[in-house]
């Protein structure tokens, strides 16, 4: 049984037939993409991709990425992407590729009421600087990659508590668990006060599992191990 959950859930991906699925499948309250899904995908025309999935998702909130490097470039694209609806979010990514902040552009963007979900977000610090330079009356995502902080060997728990904290100053500034890496992070993004968790379509099919019996898994294992040995034909 599916669990009723307080933080929604969002689908990454970049695969407009797992989009469609994952609306048509209930759980979901939006979407998100980046350039890297997106090639992953084939993807090879950006303007009709983003035209493809705003149908799928059926007017829940979606992010697309700005890909420039050049600052001026970055708002040049984000104010074109902010036109495709209602439901967009413009995703800005908290430093170019030279390290530079992108916190004044956040911030001008921010105040011309564009809804911006800002990404690849690692410290702290990060989440002060982008939270000041939100506009309090423009929703707008805080995208904290938790999963790649758990991949340095640190628990992004304590973080994510604390960047929720710092979120709750601007109610419009929705806090989202990224990057992760197990069904487990799920609960613990919501018991940490995150709004938003973003995940892949593998880790959405295993909300089927939750509450399953550990026998009854065990066993499950068991049998798999025995049928793949017997299908490649073991013998000794």
């Amino acid at each position: 049984m599916v669990p009723q959950l307080k933080i929604s859930i969002y689908a990454d991906g970049a695969d407009v037939r797992d989009m469609i699925a994952a609306r048509d499948g209930g759980l979901v309250k939006g979407f998100t993409t980046n350039p890297t899904l997106m090639r992953k995908s084939g993807v090879a025309d950006y303007a009709s991709f983003a035209r493809e999935a705003l149908d799928a998702t059926g007017g829940m909130p979606i992010s697309f990425e700005v890909f420039a490097d050049d600052f001026d470039e970055m708002e040049r694209q984000a104010k074109l992407i902010a036109t495709w609806g209602e439901p967009v979010f413009v995703k800005i990514p908290i430093t170019n590729t030279k390290g530079e902040s992108a916190v004044p552009l956040i911030k001008r963007l921010s105040a011309a009421g564009v809804k911006l979900n800002v990404t690849a977000i690692l410290t702290l610090d990060q989440v002060r600087a982008v939270v000041d330079a939100l506009d309090p009356d423009v929703p707008a995502i805080v995208s904290v990659f938790a999963g790649r902080i758990a991949d340095t060997g640190r628990d992004p728990v304590p973080l994510m508590r604390e960047a929720a904290e710092i979120c709750s100053s601007k109610p419009k500034a929705e806090l989202l668990w990224a990057s992760p890496r197990e069904l487990l992070n799920i609960f613990q993004a919501e018991e940490c006060g995150c709004r938003i968790i973003t995940v892949t379509s593998d880790i959405l099919r295993k909300l089927a599992m939750v509450g399953k019996s550990l026998d009854e898994l065990s066993l499950d294992t068991v049998k798999m191990f025995y049928n793949d040995a017997s299908a490649a034909g073991f013998k000794l």
